[in-house]
């Protein structure tokens, strides 16, 4: 109860503006609502499904047989990231460690790509701008990712979950030819 009543007819009917406001926002809620279930199965925006518990150490031995079979150069810039092509028809993996995204990718345009991410060490975030990507890499879990490159171009590899002191060099590229 309170110490003193509300000023005016608080108990009046409701104006007619206020009325017609509350059945606007009603009516959004509702197609809102509606709306997300319906995109999340019409929409091709879905996070990947299929995920398996892996080892950090075998991941890493997936990782490196990838980089002997199709490695073609590095990036050339600070530490030397190598460089692979792969095949579109096998598996592609791409480790998440501290502050680093391993190795660097090209990709073809419009073929369809299997990403196999994971993470050594903590949780991090694969973010590919500038698109809208963003995935969460926790260590112990391998999860695919079908990605189809659209566009050629330079793409890169952010992460967005904080990791520490060198959050913010943990660039990894990804090249579209």
């Amino acid at each position: 109860m309170a110490i003193y009543e509300p000023e005016g007819n608080w108990w009046q009917p409701i104006h007619k503006d206020e009325k017609i406001w509350f059945i606007l926002a009603l009516i959004w809620m509702l197609v809102s609502f509606f709306y997300m279930p319906i995109q999340h199965f019409i929409g091709k925006q879905n996070p990947p499904t299929e995920s398996y518990r892996v080892s950090a150490e075998d991941f890493d031995g997936l990782v490196e047989g990838m980089v002997k079979k199709y490695q073609i150069g590095t990036t050339g810039v600070d530490n030397d990231v190598p460089l692979v092509q792969p095949n579109p028809d096998e598996p592609v993996f791409l480790r998440a460690s501290m502050w680093e995204w391993y190795p660097a990718l090209r990709l073809e345009k419009d073929k369809t790509y299997k990403i196999h991410l994971s993470s050594m060490d903590l949780l991090h975030g694969f973010s590919i701008q500038p698109i809208n990507l963003n995935l969460m890499v926790i260590p112990g879990y391998d999860y695919i990712a079908n990605i189809k490159p659209t566009r050629t171009g330079d793409y890169r590899i952010l992460c967005n979950e904080f990791c520490g002191v060198g959050h913010h060099t943990m660039v990894g590229k990804i090249e579209v030819i």
